[in-house]
Formats: structure tokens, C-alpha cells, sequence
């Protein structure tokens, strides 16, 4: 995700405790859903579209934290 910001991505895990924990909840959004996909655990679409829905919207705002991190 955001490969152009590796090395920003990198220094906010540590130094911005509120980007830390939105991309923490990203990476464990990812995993749950590559886990219902697969069949791993039971699931219906419906939980699998609210999960998608969430992990987009803290994409956005990791995206936004980045942009304004990258321009200041």
C-alpha cells in the first residue's frame, strides 16, 4: 500500500500514534477479509462488504495523513 511513501510510512508508525493505529486496523481489516474469503471463517457478503467499506475508508485517511505529512 502507498509504496511512494515506504520510507514516510515507516517514521509516522512511530512517531504519530493516531496513523499507527488506523494502519494497524487497515493491515488487520486485510487479513480478516482474505480470511473469510478464502473460507477460512464462516461468513455472509454482507460482513464481508462492511469490512471492505471500513478498510477503504481508513485507506482514505492514511492516504490523507500522507499527502499533508509529505507536504509540510
Amino acid at each position: 500500500m502507498f509504496p511512494e511513501y515506504r520510507d514516510l510510512i515507516s517514521r509516522l508508525k512511530i512517531q504519530d500514534d493516531h496513523f499507527a493505529r488506523i494502519f494497524h486496523r487497515h493491515n488487520e481489516l486485510d487479513q480478516q477479509i482474505k480470511n473469510l474469503e478464502a473460507g477460512v471463517v464462516a461468513s455472509n457478503g454482507t460482513e464481508i462488504e462492511e469490512l471492505k467499506k471500513e478498510k477503504l475508508q481508513l485507506k482514505d485517511s492514511l492516504y490523507a495523513i500522507l499527502r499533508k505529512a509529505a507536504s509540510a
